[in-house]
C-alpha cells in the first residue's frame, strides 16, 4: 500500500472514468441479469413442509405471512451444533434494518436452519436479532435445497451443491432460496443462489469492495478467517 501508484489531478480524473464507464458497464449487465433472473421458469413445491417457529408449528405458506413474495435464508446451524455459522451470522446482520422496507414490495423475510427452535431463540436472543426464524429440524427442506447433507454424501465427497457434486467440508451449506404464492396458495420456488454468489447480499461486504485493502483477506489462511460474530470482536 506504501508504494501505491500517485498521480495528478487530472490524470486521477482519466483513469476513475474509465473505470467509471466500466462500472456502467457493469450495471447495464447487472440489470439484464437481473432480468435473466426473473424470467426463469418455476418450480411448484408439492411437499408440505411444516416448521417449528417461535410459537409452534408453521406451514411453508405460512411464512410469507400475507405477502405473495419470500425470501428464505438456509442459515448454517447443524442439529448438534452450539452456536450459529459466523459467515451465515455475519449475513444475517445485515436483515432486521431492511424487512420493513422489503414489506413494501411484498416480500416477506425468514431464515430457515436444522437446529432445534430453543436453540436458534436462544442465539437469536444474543445476537439481538428480530427477524422470524424457524427450525425444520422434522423436514426434508434443507436436503430437498441441497444445504444440508448427509453423512454418507460427505464420506462420499459427493454432497451436491451449488449445482454440482463435489467434497463439502461442512454437514451444512450457505444460500437463499425464493419462493412464490399465487392467489390459489400454490407456492413455486423461483431462485436459489449459494456459494459467492452470496456476496451481494451482504453490504459490509459491498463497502469493503470501496476502500483502499478491500476485503483485505489474501493473505488469511481462508478467505473469512477474520470474521468473527458481532458480539466476539475485541474492538
Amino acid at each position: 500500500m506504501q508504494n501505491h501508484k500517485t498521480v495528478s489531478r487530472e490524470e486521477w480524473l482519466e483513469a476513475r472514468k474509465e473505470l467509471l464507464a466500466r462500472e456502467k458497464e457493469l450495471t447495464r449487465l447487472r440489470d439484464q441479469l437481473s432480468e435473466q433472473r426473473r424470467e426463469l421458469p418455476w418450480q411448484e413445491v408439492e411437499k408440505a413442509y411444516m416448521f417449528e417457529g417461535p410459537d409452534g408449528e408453521v406451514a411453508l405458506a405460512d411464512l410469507f405471512d400475507g405477502r405473495s413474495q419470500l425470501i428464505v435464508q438456509h442459515f448454517m446451524y447443524g442439529p448438534e451444533w452450539q452456536e450459529g455459522c459466523p459467515s451465515c451470522s455475519f449475513w444475517a446482520d445485515n436483515y432486521d434494518p431492511i424487512i420493513v422496507h422489503l414489506h413494501q414490495r411484498d416480500v416477506s423475510m425468514a431464515a430457515v436452519s436444522r437446529a432445534p427452535i430453543a436453540q436458534l431463540q436462544g442465539y437469536r436472543e444474543r445476537m439481538g436479532w428480530s427477524f422470524l426464524w424457524v427450525s425444520s429440524l422434522d423436514n426434508d427442506f434443507n436436503f430437498d435445497y441441497h444445504v444440508s447433507f448427509t453423512p454418507e454424501e460427505q464420506e462420499s465427497g459427493e454432497s451436491y451443491y451449488n449445482y454440482g457434486t463435489a467434497r463439502f467440508p461442512s454437514e451444512e451449506a450457505p444460500g437463499f432460496s425464493v419462493f412464490y404464492k399465487d392467489p390459489d396458495g400454490r407456492i413455486f420456488h423461483t431462485y436459489s443462489v449459494y456459494s459467492r454468489g452470496l456476496d451481494p447480499l451482504n453490504s459490509a461486504y459491498q463497502y469493503l469492495d470501496l476502500v483502499p485493502k478491500g476485503r483485505d483477506e489474501q493473505d488469511l489462511p481462508y478467505g473469512m478467517a477474520w470474521l468473527r460474530r458481532h458480539d466476539q470482536y475485541e474492538d
